[in-house]
């Protein structure tokens, strides 16, 4: 996921583009004009849109969510919320798990391959065209999730990273959202 996700965000001009991240920090790792943190729960993205000191929606050219949708209650509400926060020809990104335990943070409520992803920003009203979306994991992974010391810790001597399809532990996605008809 990670790797995917860097190359696919190294694809855009992040030097000049606006972001925001809802909770989470993985973010900050890249080069952005500007970059704002939305702490959730203490922003309810699901309840509106993030507004500025004047009460006007505000608006980036990059929106990242990372692990975060899985604890929302109202993720398609959000994720509608996203777009409003999107200048046209913005981008929304976001990361989710599939096949991990419950972890309540406040809550735990979703879990999505990335056809359910996909399927969730069309919805929301990004256009199936300008959504790319995968998912990663394998039946050693999902054993080791169940360990009782969760996360577990990557070994790579014994860790196998293959990709099957058939069982995914984490998904993907970065949306576009475009005006329609462009």
């Amino acid at each position: 996921m990670q790797r995917t996700s860097r190359r696919w965000l190294s694809e855009l001009p992040l030097a000049q583009m606006d972001a925001a991240e809802i909770s989470g920090k993985w973010g900050r790792m890249f080069e952005f004009r500007s970059y704002r943190r939305i702490r959730y729960p203490k922003h309810d993205i699901c309840a509106g849109p993030f507004l500025d000191a004047k009460g006007r929606v505000r608006q980036y050219d990059l929106i990242l969510a990372n692990q975060v949708w899985e604890h929302l209650d109202r993720p398609f509400m959000a994720t509608c919320n996203v777009m409003d926060m999107l200048r046209p020809g913005g981008f929304f990104w976001l990361a989710v798990p599939f096949f991990i335990p419950y972890h309540g943070d406040p809550v735990d409520c979703s879990r999505w391959t990335a056809r359910g992803l996909k399927n969730l920003l069309v919805e929301a009203g990004f256009a199936p065209e300008h959504i790319r979306a995968e998912q990663w994991g394998n039946r050693h992974a999902a054993a080791r999730n169940l360990e009782e010391d969760w996360p577990p810790k990557y070994d790579p001597d014994r860790d196998d990273l293959t990709n099957d399809l058939d069982f995914p532990i984490c998904s993907w996605a970065l949306a576009r959202k475009v005006e329609v008809g462009v």
